[in-house]
């Protein structure tokens, strides 16, 4: 840290009480100067050589007949008892020391009281202004400790406009280029660094921003603002300054419940909102997330959610899942906010055909901003699917009408296969067992199962949750795969993602009839496959018996298994109980 001292003279400054201050000399004191709770008995000479401000006021206190112990007193002096104490020790030409941590008090005691060059040549302002220029403001710690230290000096500060100076010292220091900088300017950073780039050729970019967070948010925003103004300084740099800004405060936000601390907090955050760069990929989205929560959490302005949800939206790919488990505000119906969410994907959705009406007026059109645009879909496809079998897991009020919405939202993304649908209606299904059989299957709709894999299939055609009607559906796109497994299977003709159990087991027959024509060799190599199934099927139509036995035909053909009741009274009217017993022990 620079410093600077003034004088030759020993300090003869010495306390009578502790409100009381005096010059040990052999000449008695003929003035006294109160400022705040103490009283300075000085001599009018040496103050009266240097101050215009006590030059007046002694006049104005001063009488023909009475020409010693003069009272005067000056309550609002910046920097109180210690500053004045400084410029007084000046005048009597002791020895004082300036350093960042008082010269800006000093500086504005000595604007107050008027210690120009026009008084005395060499004066006090002129001496301070000196140590700013050719020391305080050349190094890196010291410019920000300065800054920090002019909120306690306002508006004298800004009068002398050292705040200003501050911020240009720091933003001219911040958009150096890294290879240039002096390592006395870094303090925080400097140990975080591996020992194979702590060199002056290995300066990071953001070697600044840990520096910088230590400044009030008032502060930090004007030296922000300063920086981005000049040249050199990158989007992403700033993006990473604010982070680590809020790094500093917002897990303080959650422990806090003053009222007061709340909206320190929450005009905190909306002015890290405002100083977010407007540049694309500048900030990343788990750190506008976090933005996110905080503001649910503070109740802060529609405006800053506004525009935190379309940045998200604009990378939404980039997000985790566990960064989409925002808890709702008290006296919201679910424990976390999936209205949110819903927002999310909107805003995404909204950027994607903005990029795709942009390219379609493009005259330059890249082969592969439309392979980028299907990738980040299908990466949002995969994170909602993750969401959605998640928050089913935790979120016991979630509405099958919501998990749906929210499902299709992303129902028309790419997909290189619904594993991860069935997987969030699995768990839906078992995290919330109560609902009907017509919820279970406007649900299952969601679900393309031609898409499931391998080991997809094999688990969800022993799931007892799911409707009977989708394993069947499972079970024949199987035995079409397994039998033209270069064809990719159709739905059956009867509606969205169902079909009659009739239609199915017409289809199955056929499958079985194109089988018999195959190769015998084929048939060796699927044997083992078919037999499988075979288990399974059985299992499966056994499943359908024993509940014509216990509930009857007519209930065979409920929300869960077909729409076509007439399919299963066919199979019945040709089984006799002790069909269906043989078949159920099979």
């Amino acid at each position: 840290m620079k410093f600077m001292k003034l004088g030759s003279k020993p300090d003869s400054f010495q306390s009578d009480e502790d409100c009381i201050r005096y010059v040990a000399t052999e000449l008695a004191t003929d003035v006294v100067v109160s400022v705040g709770n103490v009283k300075f008995n000085l001599h009018k000479f040496p103050l009266l050589s240097k101050s215009a401000r006590l030059q007046k006021l002694i006049a104005t206190t001063t009488t023909d007949d009475e020409q010693s112990d003069d009272e005067i007193r000056i309550p609002d002096i910046p920097g109180g008892p210690s500053a004045f104490e400084i410029c007084a020790k000046f005048c009597y030409g002791m020895t004082v020391t300036l350093n960042a941590y008082n010269v800006v008090a000093v500086r504005c005691a000595a604007e107050y009281l008027e210690m120009y060059e026009s008084i005395e040549s060499g004066n006090l302002v002129y001496k301070i202004e000196v140590f700013l220029n050719s020391s305080v403001l050349r190094s890196w710690k010291d410019s920000i400790i300065v800054l920090q230290t002019t909120r306690s000096y306002y508006p004298w500060s800004e009068d002398v406009k050292i705040d200003v100076r501050c911020l240009e010292s720091i933003a001219l220091k911040a958009v150096v280029d890294p290879a240039r900088v002096d390592w006395s300017y870094t303090y925080n950073r400097r140990k975080l660094l591996p020992p194979e780039i702590n060199n002056k050729n290995g300066v990071p970019r953001d070697w600044w921003i840990e520096d910088v967070a230590e400044l009030s948010i008032d502060l930090y925003k004007r030296v922000i603002t300063t920086i981005r103004r000049k040249v050199g300084v990158l989007p992403e740099v700033i993006g990473e300054a604010l982070e680590v800004y809020a790094a500093k405060r917002i897990p303080s936000f959650m422990s806090q419940n003053d009222e007061d601390d709340m909206i320190e907090h929450r005009s905190l955050l909306e002015t890290l909102v405002s100083l977010l760069p407007s540049e694309k990929q500048s900030v990343s989205c788990g750190f506008l997330i976090k933005l996110l929560k905080s503001s649910v959490s503070l109740d802060c302005g529609e405006e800053e959610r506004k525009e935190l949800s379309r940045r998200i939206g604009e990378n939404l790919e980039e997000a985790n899942m566990a960064d989409l488990l925002i808890r709702a505000p008290d006296g919201c119906e679910t424990v976390y906010d999936i209205d949110i969410v819903e927002t999310l994907i909107d805003e995404f959705v909204t950027t994607q055909t903005k990029k795709r009406d942009e390219l379609d007026c493009s005259d330059n059109i890249n082969e592969g901003d439309g392979f980028v645009s299907g990738r980040s879909k299908a990466n949002v496809a995969k994170l909602i699917d993750d969401y959605l079998a998640e928050i089913s897991r935790i979120e016991p009020n979630l509405s099958p009408l919501k998990f749906i919405t929210v499902a299709e939202k992303v129902s028309n993304f790419p997909r290189s296969s619904h594993d991860g649908v069935y997987r969030a209606i699995d768990m839906f299904f078992k995290q919330h067992p109560g609902i009907t059989k017509s919820e279970k299957k406007s649900i299952s709709r969601l679900m393309d199962c031609r898409k499931l894999s391998p080991e997809a299939c094999a688990h969800a055609v022993q799931n007892e949750r799911l409707p009977l009607r989708v394993v069947v559906q499972i079970l024949f796109f199987e035995q079409v795969r397994a039998t033209c497994p270069t064809t990719k299977p159709s739905l059956p003709p009867s509606g969205s993602h169902g079909s009659s159990r009739t239609t199915t087991e017409e289809e199955c027959d056929s499958v079985t009839a194109t089988e018999e024509t195959t190769t015998t060799r084929d048939r060796t190599r699927s044997s083992e496959k078919t037999k499988a199934k075979g288990v399974v099927m059985s299992r499966i139509f056994s499943k359908l018996w024993t509940g014509k036995d216990r509930d009857g035909v007519g209930d065979v053909s409920s929300s869960d298994t077909s729409e076509s009741p007439g399919s299963v009274t066919t199979v019945g009217d040709k089984s006799t109980p002790s069909t269906r017993r043989r078949r159920s022990s099979s």
